[in-house]
């Protein structure tokens, strides 16, 4: 299925923050959570720690749960077989049933079901509650299953030695630690971040409206008064739709569209088009017979860009006067407020919608310095199934492109798989290392989202993807965690800028002609390394493909 769906931006489009969920994996076993009481087995276990995040698991498992395992396996497998001379579900003996199943080429049948009874049994407990390690992926035997069930033998103690990856375990490192300016190794990152420069523009524009709100109106002097722009009038207004030529007066317009006593200012763009214009040079007294154009974006679709012609009476004209912006004036919008300290305030507002923007870059910038003050190994299932899920993504994102699902299926293969999770190995251990530092700080520093947030965002992607006729697709089980993630690293990195020592770069970005060449050059040649890289647009497919590629071989 193709799921291409921009409500789902806010999930993807910021490294810094929500490239990379740190959901501890669902476990191809179900293990037991942290809470569970598990049964005393009797059994002993040392561990051998190996490289990312992968353990050896030496296990003694007593001869009752040896048995017990062969018993419970021989049961499952007498009701698969018809032996002659024993009725179905009639208790036939141990080594009947292996003659039966050896003849069959299944000699060690029971002994290997045994050992998967076993493994599932006793690796959970041996690592969380022998050692308090966090087990994820499928453990594996150490040692071939084949050689291990020739030498099991039932009621007598066995060595089970498993291979298994763990949750990884954090470390700071000390050395980035200044206890001369901040208490925790993860306060006062350095950076430098692109940021837009201070907009004057916006800053006068927010300065004009405040005046606007608080301008004063005074009849405008003269018996010969006439409008003009910046006046302000009071009118009453007829209106007719406009015939074929534009200048004839056709059928009445609905009530809504004319009125009296309406307050009219005169200012470019402010009403529909022809209206102002028209007006000015009128005086009290007089109407004045207008041609208008009706938007075309107009709610009422009736009117939506038609012509009409209004006969406006005018009532009154006033002079209209902006307030000279002085402590008097900064008084009046809040009292004991100064001149420079209103604009210090409305600078200050523009700056921080200004920030807002520049977010991104922030806390990308904060992210890559976060990187190398932590420890961590990443567990190679976890890299496993992140490359797999971006080489999903890259495959979806390139038959979007147009290449045929026939093309991409004629380069699926493990070794293109590995290709290319060798290539992200970089970038995905580095967006691991930042999301699970986030994560980690989260819990330090007491960060919570609140669900309110949650959910309000979670309604606005799934009625953006309700407007995109994507709203069949929209998984709000799958969405949740991935908000609650992105909403949480947020607050996060809100935190960490706060003490953080980053200079912002307001330094206006110079259009590089070579600069640009050469990003475009590498642009294809990353496209040709995605091709010659490529699987299936599901992960679920790749997984298949790749499989079944291997047991071709």
């Amino acid at each position: 299925m193709r799921i291409r769906t921009s409500a789902l931006i806010f999930l993807t489009c910021n490294i810094a923050i929500n490239a990379f969920v740190v959901n501890k994996p669902t476990p191809t076993l179900k293990f037991l959570s942290k809470d569970t009481k598990y049964v005393t087995l009797n059994m002993a276990s040392t561990i051998e720690h190996l490289p990312q995040s992968a353990v050896k698991v030496n296990i003694k498992v007593p001869g009752s749960e040896t048995q017990s395992a062969y018993n419970n396996a021989l049961k499952e497998c007498s009701k698969q077989l018809t032996i002659p001379g024993f009725r179905k579900g009639s208790k036939i003996p141990a080594a009947v049933i292996e003659n039966a199943l050896a003849q069959k080429g299944q000699k060690n049948a029971i002994r290997t079901a045994a050992l998967n009874t076993l493994l599932n049994k006793v690796i959970e407990p041996a690592l969380k509650v022998d050692h308090d390690l966090e087990p994820i992926g499928q453990p594996t035997l150490a040692e071939a299953t084949e050689e291990l069930a020739s030498k099991f033998v039932p009621g007598e103690e066995m060595d089970m030695v498993v291979n298994c990856d763990v949750w990884p375990k954090l470390k700071w490192e000390e050395e980035f630690l200044d206890t001369s300016k901040y208490e925790k190794p993860y306060f006062g990152l350095v950076g430098t971040y692109k940021r837009a420069p201070f907009d004057e523009v916006k800053f006068e524009k927010a300065l004009s409206d405040l005046k606007e709100r608080y301008v004063t109106l005074a009849p405008k002097a003269g018996d010969d008064a006439k409008l003009e722009m910046e006046d302000a009038c009071i009118v009453n207004m007829v209106g007719y739709m406009a015939q074929a030529d534009g200048k004839t007066k056709g059928e009445p317009l609905p009530n809504s569209a004319s009125g009296d006593n309406v307050e009219v200012v005169l200012q470019t763009g402010k009403y529909m088009e022809g209206l102002v214009e028209g007006l000015v040079g009128g005086q009290v007294g007089q109407t004045v017979e207008v041609s208008v154009s009706f938007p075309d974006k107009l709610k009422d679709k009736e009117l939506a860009g038609k012509k009409a012609i209004f006969d406006v009476t005018i009532n009154e004209i006033n002079t209209r006067t902006y307030p000279v912006v002085d402590d008097e004036f900064a008084n009046e919008v809040r009292e004991g407020m100064t001149a420079q300290g209103l604009k210090d305030e409305l600078r200050k507002a523009v700056d921080e919608e200004e920030a807002r923007v520049s977010v991104n870059a922030r806390n990308e910038c904060m992210g890559k310095a976060l990187t190398p003050r932590l420890s961590i190994e990443i567990p190679d299932t976890i890299l496993t199934n992140q490359a797999r899920d971006k080489y999903a993504v890259m495959m979806t994102e390139m038959r979007d492109q147009g290449m045929e699902d026939a093309e991409i299926k004629k380069l699926i293969n493990p070794e293109n798989f590995l290709k290319y999770k060798k290539a992200a190995t970089s970038m995905i251990t580095n967006e691991f290392k930042q999301s699970f530092a986030c994560d980690e700080i989260a819990k330090l520093e007491n960060v919570e989202v609140s669900s309110y947030d949650v959910q309000e965002q979670i309604e606005q992607l799934r009625e953006q993807a309700k407007q995109e006729g994507n709203d069949a697709e929209f998984d709000e089980a799958t969405v949740r965690p991935k908000v609650e993630a992105t909403l949480q690293r947020r607050l996060v990195f809100d935190m960490l800028a706060e003490k953080a020592d980053l200079t912002p770069d307001f330094s206006e970005e110079e259009f590089d002609a070579e600069l640009m060449e050469q990003l475009a050059k590498d642009s294809l040649k990353r496209e040709e390394e995605m091709k010659a890289a490529a699987a299936t647009p599901s992960s679920d497919v790749v997984d298949a493909e790749i499989q079944d590629s291997n047991n071709a071989d």
